[in-house]
């Protein structure tokens, strides 16, 4: 829903009444297209905003908008990319995505482990537990758990910390809620003959 306040403007002399539509209809489109499209304000899903160390892995979901329609970022956070304009948060999304890589790299090696250890035991007709081969896979298992553990320590954290680094960027008011100040709508109009200013916003 759109309400505009009609503002008279005072009457002047004919050539200043003649040039006022023309000057303010000329910078109407630009102010209007710059409050059309200010930098959003990022927020997590509350169960995401609050992970910590050796959080879960999975998809974040995050919002630009003040409801409750949240986006899933992706396996690499890539949904979020777009939002981003600070270079700090842009780097934080780059480890994020390294670690991702890291933790995906790590969950084959485990799979791939654990296969050939049950075709070790299946493949001859007297099973076997603990053969030379069985042994090395063991321990690869071992080592990708434990480095499971080392990736996934920080991995949301970077994440979350490129959402705040973005946030950061923008100002106090925009961040506290106070964005929609900002008129959607400015223009001239003269319904009756006489300039008027027209001023709106949209409510949401």
């Amino acid at each position: 829903m759109t309400f505009s306040a009609l503002l008279n403007l005072p009457r002047r002399r004919r050539v200043a009444t003649l040039f006022l539509p023309v000057l303010l209809g000329t910078a109407a489109p630009a102010l209007a297209q710059q409050a059309a499209k200010p930098a959003p304000v990022i927020r997590l899903s509350p169960e995401d905003a609050d992970r910590g160390l050796n959080g879960v892995q999975k998809h974040f979901w995050f919002t630009t908008g003040s409801g409750e329609d949240y986006k899933n970022a992706g396996f690499f956070g890539q949904r979020l990319r777009p939002y981003l304009t600070d270079e700090q948060a842009i780097a934080s999304l780059d480890r994020y995505r390294r670690q991702r890589w890291l933790h995906l790299s790590e969950r084959l090696v485990f799979v791939g482990a654990a296969g050939v250890y049950a075709q070790q035991v299946l493949s001859g007709d007297k099973q076997v537990y603990f053969n030379n081969t069985q042994k090395v896979a063991i321990g690869v298992a071992a080592v990708s758990l434990l480095s499971n553990a080392l990736i996934t320590r920080h991995t949301n954290q970077h994440f979350i910390r490129a959402v705040e680094a973005q946030n950061a960027t923008l100002p106090a008011a925009r961040r506290m809620g106070l964005d929609r100040a900002m008129p959607d709508l400015l223009g001239v109009t003269a319904p009756t003959g006489r300039p008027q200013l027209l001023v709106g916003w949209t409510l949401r």
